[in-house]
């Protein structure tokens, strides 16, 4: 997962010789995992060919609001992106934006967009320069739409200045930045996710379910999000996409314990997503445990319970949130647990509920707090499940 997966992006090109950059914005956009559908001007076309961007895509490219294949609606267009991006946004187009002037596709889907609209202006110095230029950038911020900077260096007329559409890169930095803020800059975050394996002899092993997947999400939309973050990561095929998350592989619970344990004093916030085992073997077979005529007894122990200790250890400034899985009475064992583990809230699934628990995609949680104030949550994928649990630790145990 990147930092834009899941999201929909309506890249429109207008008719500039920058528009050769939008290839490139194309790519770097579905490299950091956004879904990106093109729509261009006519002028655009003289520039880049359709077929470049539909190849890349996959998907058909709209010139027109009316076609050989018949009615574009630009209307669907504006309600299915989560924003739009006017790269290059020449000075004839960003006029239509100021004065609501509907000739081409681009400022059709404009005027009905629901979403977010970034335009990268791209036209010479003077052009830029000029005061009703000037004036149509005041109008079209004024609709609440975000201007990229421009860049400043040598000009497709020759001329050295102000005017030039920021590089591809920066304008993916900036769609970021709009669509996912750093509101966790500064913040340092210690997640468990993953099972543990409790060794019984040398080939076998008592575990659970759990793939990580949640606590793997939680992690990568932390890094995302501007935070500090550590994963210690039980036995998964699993891993996070953000490169900053710092992992630390584990395969038991008491190994899990002592990596959690260490690093807890040293970080802001402790999110327990982690299946741990609560039993363990009492001892561990050298050699592999032969088959007999009778029955197997196999002896166990308790674990050391990370969370109760962490809750025990956590100073005034500190927020621990915990994790449950229940199968019955949830709502009752999720409270109890509240108490019992010093947790500042819960985040609670049960496999009662279709499409959450273990193994999955997706993920249906209620967030308890410590006086018992539950929010609910629809069904979702486990990357906007985490997002979820971000946003309530932000708004409501966060100091603002």
């Amino acid at each position: 997962m990147s930092d834009l997966a899941n999201t929909k992006i309506l890249l429109a090109v207008t008719g500039s010789i920058a528009a050769y950059k939008s290839v490139v914005l194309l790519r770097d956009l579905q490299k950091a995992g956004a879904e990106v559908r093109v729509i261009m001007t006519p002028a655009a076309a003289h520039f880049v060919s359709p077929l470049t961007f539909s190849t890349l895509t996959h998907h058909a490219v709209y010139s027109s609001v009316i076609s050989e294949d018949g009615w574009n609606s630009h209307v669907e267009l504006g309600l299915w992106a989560d924003c739009m991006v006017i790269a290059p946004c020449t000075a004839n187009t960003l006029s239509g934006m100021a004065h609501g002037r509907v000739d081409n596709i681009v400022l059709a889907v404009y005027l009905s967009a629901k979403c977010p609209v970034y335009y990268a202006p791209a036209m010479d110095r003077d052009m830029w320069l000029h005061p009703s230029t000037t004036n149509n950038r005041q109008l079209v911020k004024s609709y609440g739409n975000l201007e990229v900077p421009v860049g400043e260096g040598y000009l497709a007329s020759g001329l050295t200045g102000e005017g030039r559409m920021a590089e591809p890169s920066q304008i993916v930095d900036f769609v970021k930045a709009q669509l996912h803020p750093q509101d966790l800059q500064g913040q340092s975050i210690l997640i468990t996710a993953g099972p543990t394996q409790e060794a019984l002899d040398p080939v076998r092993y008592l575990t659970n379910k759990s793939t990580g997947k949640m606590g793997i999400a939680l992690a990568d939309r932390c890094a995302a999000r501007g935070a500090k973050v550590t994963l210690v990561l039980g036995p998964t095929q699993y891993r996070p996409q953000h490169q900053s998350v710092e992992v630390v592989s584990i395969i038991s619970a008491q190994e899990m314990y002592d990596a959690s344990v260490q690093r807890f004093e040293d970080c802001d916030i402790a999110i327990m997503a982690a299946a741990v085992a609560d039993y363990r073997p009492l001892s561990t077979s050298d050699q592999k445990i032969k088959k007999k005529d009778n029955d197997l007894s196999l002896p166990l122990a308790r674990t050391q319970d990370i969370a109760k200790t962490l809750g025990q250890a956590k100073n005034k400034t500190q927020l621990l949130i915990g994790f449950a899985l229940e199968t019955q009475n949830a709502i009752e064992n999720a409270k109890r647990k509240v108490q019992s583990k010093n947790f500042d809230c819960i985040v609670l699934n049960t496999l009662e509920d279709k499409g959450a628990g273990f193994g999955g995609d997706t993920n249906k949680v209620r967030i308890i707090d410590q006086v018992g104030n539950i929010e609910e949550y629809p069904l979702k994928s486990k990357t906007e499940v985490a997002d979820d649990i971000l946003n309530y630790i932000i708004n409501n145990l966060l100091p603002i």
